[in-house]
C-alpha cells in the first residue's frame, strides 16, 4: 500500500519547538498542505500570547493550553472543536502536556483527537524518568476509558519513545538511553494494547524513516534520527485509514524545529 494519499481527511502532528519562533513556518505549512486537523506540541507560549487571530484567519478553529518557556499543546481544526479536555483527568500535573477534542468530519465521521507531549524522561534511573513512567501509566488508565467509548479515537503527538529498533538510526549507540528503554517501550505497548494501532506502520515505508533529529553533529544531514512522533488510531478506524507519512521538508528550512510533521489521511465518511 502507498504511504501517501492525496485528498481525504488529514490529521497531523508537529512538535514545533516554540510557536513564537516558528509561527510563520506553521502558517506557510498550513497554506501549502491544508490539513484538516493539526496537533502541536512544545508551543512554549502562554495562552495570552497564542496567535489565535492569525490561526483563525488561516481558516482554523483553535484550542490551546500553554505555559511560559516550556511544554504547551494546541489543536487546530477546520471544523469546530467540542468536548475539550485539558490534562489527564484525576492526575495532578502542572506542565501543559495534554489537550483533547471531538471533531466532526464533513462526511459524518467523528474523531476524538488526543494531543500529547509526553515527558522526555532525561535518563533511565533519574527522577524525571520515574515521572515519565508514572505519567504514562496515568495516561493509559484514562485512555482505557476513552478507547472503550470512542471508536473514532486518535492519539497523537510527541511520545518521546521510539517504538522499535527500526525507529532508531543506530540502536547500538542508543542502548541504555532514554526514548528506547524497555520500560518506555513497555509503557507504549500498554497504550497500543488498548486497540490503538500505529498508523505509520500500517503501510509500506522507507527504511530509516524518522521524525526527530538532534540539532547537533549534522544529525539531519546524516539522517541520524528517531521516530518518536506518532499517530495511534483505534482499530475500528483502520478501514478508513488511507495513508500515513512523514513530511521532512519543514526540517530543511532555516531555524527549523528539530521535529517534522507526521500526517495521517482518512476517508471522512
Amino acid at each position: 500500500m502507498s504511504a501517501a494519499v492525496p485528498g481525504g481527511f488529514q490529521i497531523a502532528t508537529w512538535n514545533v519547538n516554540s510557536l513564537r519562533v516558528r509561527h510563520e513556518q506553521l502558517l506557510e505549512w498550513l497554506r501549502a498542505h491544508s490539513p484538516d486537523v493539526v496537533a502541536l506540541q512544545e508551543t512554549k507560549i502562554q495562552d495570552h500570547d497564542f496567535p489565535a487571530d492569525a490561526i483563525r484567519a488561516a481558516g482554523y478553529h483553535c484550542a490551546f493550553s500553554g505555559q511560559k518557556t516550556y511544554n504547551g499543546v494546541a489543536l487546530l481544526s477546520k471544523h469546530p472543536l467540542a468536548d475539550l479536555v485539558r490534562d489527564i483527568p484525576d492526575f495532578d500535573d502542572a506542565p501543559r502536556r495534554v489537550l483533547a477534542a471531538t471533531i466532526a468530519a464533513p462526511g459524518g465521521a467523528r474523531f476524538r483527537v488526543v494531543n500529547l507531549y509526553v515527558p522526555n524522561g532525561q535518563a533511565p534511573g533519574s527522577e524525571k524518568f520515574a515521572y515519565k513512567l508514572h505519567w504514562l501509566a496515568a495516561l493509559t488508565r484514562w485512555l482505557k476509558n476513552e478507547a472503550a467509548a470512542q471508536p473514532g479515537l486518535v492519539v497523537l503527538g510527541d511520545f518521546n519513545v521510539a517504538p522499535e529498533d527500526r525507529d532508531v538510526h543506530d540502536p547500538a549507540a542508543w542502548l541504555g538511553s532514554v526514548h528506547v528503554s524497555p520500560e518506555e517501550r513497555a509503557a507504549l505497548r500498554a497504550i497500543t494494547d488498548l486497540e490503538l494501532c500505529d498508523a505509520f506502520r500500517q503501510f509500506e515505508q522507507a527504511e530509516k524513516s524518522f521524525s526527530w533529529w538532534d540539532y547537533r553533529q549534522g544529525a539531519f544531514r546524516r539522517n541520524a534520527g528517531l521516530r518518536i512522533d506518532l499517530i495511534l488510531v483505534h482499530r475500528q478506524l483502520l478501514p478508513k485509514l488511507q495513508g500515513c507519512r512523514i513530511d521532512v521538508e519543514p526540517r530543511r528550512v532555516e531555524r527549523a524545529s528539530d521535529h517534522t510533521p507526521v500526517i495521517a489521511t482518512f476517508r471522512p465518511d
